[in-house]
């Protein structure tokens, strides 16, 4: 099993599941409903089994290219420590367990849930033919506060729209500067990145700007949403983490990368769902 959750990285649940818990909150309030635990547990169920057939088709969609990177060669399956056909068929089970949850949530979700599958799921092709592949796995992660939204209200709203932009703006912005550990690999070897495209310190300067329309984006969803204090100083912590992302890598100096987009990332989502959530719930 720890090969397993090694594989999918679970610790990284922790980036978009802060949002969906937030998204399900703020529907739960707008709807004026007695808490539902069971539907909370399933909206729970399909993050992690979304977030884990994701991840689990990605190792297996690019283990012949991780087996070429220094710095990959050592994941679960180019190493041998899991065999690609089960990393597959880990993939299959999750799925299955995404849509067969969405069943049981509402009609709405479960129709949907092959558009999320394939959003989520095609991310791990598109930096074999785009720069643009750190978007799209900034939309598969901003997935996230609608569709837990949907599992109470079966319908969209603005608020929870503009949260899963500010998670995909935000989710895209530091893909980018994880991604520049690999940016002289993906040019040997013909892949795509922003990286890639741009340049090291380019390709920060759209991360910064990536940033700064997730933070903009936060503070308008704050305003139409009625928020009060609590949820602004989350915003101010959130974007406090933003910008000491930024000065701590350097398109030259990538030693902290790590610490940018697993700690810092990871601190930002808790810190401001928490604040956000409480502002739904005490204010």
């Amino acid at each position: 099993m720890r090969k397993y959750f090694s594989l999918v990285v679970f610790s990284h649940t922790i980036f978009a599941l802060p949002f969906a818990i937030l998204g399900f909150i703020l529907a739960y309030k707008e709807q004026a409903t007695a808490f539902n635990l069971l539907l909370f547990i399933k909206m729970l169920l399909c993050m992690v089994f979304a977030r884990t057939a994701a991840m689990a088709f990605n190792r297996y969609a690019d283990a012949d290219i991780d087996a070429l990177n220094s710095r990959t060669a050592n994941r679960e399956i180019p190493s041998g420590a899991i065999k690609k056909r089960n990393a597959l068929l880990l993939v299959v089970i999750t799925s299955m367990g995404f849509i067969l949850t969405t069943w049981f949530i509402n009609p709405l979700c479960f129709y949907l849930s092959p558009i999320a599958l394939m959003v989520v799921n095609g991310y791990s092709y598109t930096k074999r033919f785009t720069p643009m592949a750190h978007l799209v796995l900034g939309c598969g992660l901003g997935l996230a506060p609608i569709g837990a939204y949907l599992t109470i209200t079966e319908s969209f709203a603005l608020v929870p729209v503009l949260l899963s932009f500010v998670v995909l703006f935000w989710v895209s912005g530091f893909d980018i500067i994880y991604a520049l550990q690999d940016e002289a690999f993906d040019r040997e070897n013909h892949l795509y990145s922003i990286p890639v495209w741009l340049g090291g310190k380019n390709a920060l300067k759209l991360s910064r700007v990536f940033h700064v329309i997730s933070a903009a984006l936060l503070i308008c969803s704050g305003i139409l949403g009625d928020f009060s204090v609590f949820y602004f100083a989350g915003i101010v912590l959130f974007m406090a983490l933003l910008i000491y992302q930024h000065t701590i890598v350097k398109a030259d100096d990538l030693s902290r990368v790590n610490r940018a987009f697993f700690t810092t990332n990871g601190v930002a989502s808790v810190l401001f769902s928490i604040l956000a959530t409480s502002d739904l719930l005490f204010l």
